[in-house]
């Protein structure tokens, strides 16, 4: 069963002239789609030859996001911009990616947008920044620590987990394989966000007083999902007898450190080891709040917002009415 739609918004007591960086992705489109609800005008930096369909009834500016005079481009073609939302991120995590868009990037971007007076800027940003033991946690990290110094008003929307980050397993269990988890599938647990969820979530922190000059960890509805529960329900909705694969953890840290020892040679194998390296973060650490006084990851004290589950994002696409779009980020 579909969930049930959202309702219409609001249209923004004061709409702005917003920068979107990274609305070619799944969520900057929904992001885009949510702005423009509210009544905001939005324009996206994109890359040369991006198809207007893409984001139709935005304005586009085309440019490279890590030319330092990329955001005086676009505000020359359709700014002076009020605000900044970004949805962009590194599409590998491999180190020099992270620094190069995650951290880089983004810092010209701000360094511009405070040259031209800009108001505010929202962040996407991760949940799993809680705990950086990988390239692209510190370079985010980097970055948020910057824009919370820089003199504008800000937010910092850290999601638990996306529906497509969680969805590499649907065709397995349509094709009568077996699920794969690690351990007893109860190592981790998180509370999946669906796109349009988590970008009106985005465009609302703009006007909600709320939001401003905050940190905001944020999962969607219900409570939080183990790997064996996200198992069980793709072989209740596809009707087949559910079958599990245990995967060792330590088979994962073979992998990394042989991919390591390649990498000492062959360069392009050790982005092969830090994306084994994410892999592993993903399936040891949960996607939840970290308190840092226990080291534990608390599911009550983790914010919920919206109206799909997870669930209802699977019984969709085993109907056929959504496509599942990886794409670099995935990882199981």
């Amino acid at each position: 069963m579909a969930p049930p739609p959202l309702p219409d918004p609001k249209a923004s007591p004061r709409p702005r002239r917003v920068l979107l960086l990274g609305g070619t992705g799944t969520i900057g489109r929904a992001t885009a789609a949510a702005l423009k609800a509210r009544s905001h005008a939005v324009t996206c930096l994109v890359r040369p030859g991006t198809d207007p369909a893409r984001l139709a009834g935005t304005m586009m500016v085309e440019g490279d996001v890590t030319d330092p005079a990329a955001f005086a481009k676009a505000a020359a073609a359709r700014g002076p911009f009020d605000a900044v939302v970004s949805c962009l991120a590194s599409r590998t995590g491999a180190p020099r990616d992270a620094w190069a868009i995650d951290f880089q990037a983004h810092r010209d971007v701000l360094a511009g947008a405070r040259q031209a007076g800009v108001e505010q800027m929202v962040l996407l940003s991760a949940i799993c920044v809680q705990k950086p033991l990988l390239a692209f946690q510190k370079a985010k990290l980097a970055f948020e620590e910057a824009l919370i110094a820089s003199g504008l008003t800000w937010s910092i929307v850290r999601p638990t987990a996306f529906f497509k980050s969680l969805s590499g397993q649907i065709a397995r269990v349509q094709a009568g394989r077996p699920f794969l988890i690690f351990g007893d599938g109860a190592l981790t647990a998180c509370k999946p966000i669906s796109d349009a969820d988590l970008a009106a979530f985005i465009a609302d922190c703009l006007d909600d007083p709320d939001r401003r000059n905050r940190i905001l960890p944020i999962g969607g509805p219900g409570p939080a999902i183990t790997p064996r529960q996200q198992g069980e329900a793709l072989f209740a909705l596809t009707g087949r007898p559910a079958r599990f694969r245990r995967v060792p953890v330590a088979l994962l840290d073979a992998i990394i450190a042989g991919l390591a020892l390649a990498g000492r040679i062959v360069p392009a194998f050790a982005d092969k080891a830090e994306f084994a390296r994410i892999g592993r973060y993903y399936a040891t650490e949960s996607m939840l709040v970290l308190d840092p006084a226990t080291g534990r990851y608390d599911a009550d004290v983790t914010p919920s917002t919206g109206t799909e589950t997870l669930f209802d994002y699977y019984a969709q696409v085993i109907r056929g009415d959504a496509r599942a779009e990886r794409g670099d980020h995935a990882v199981f």
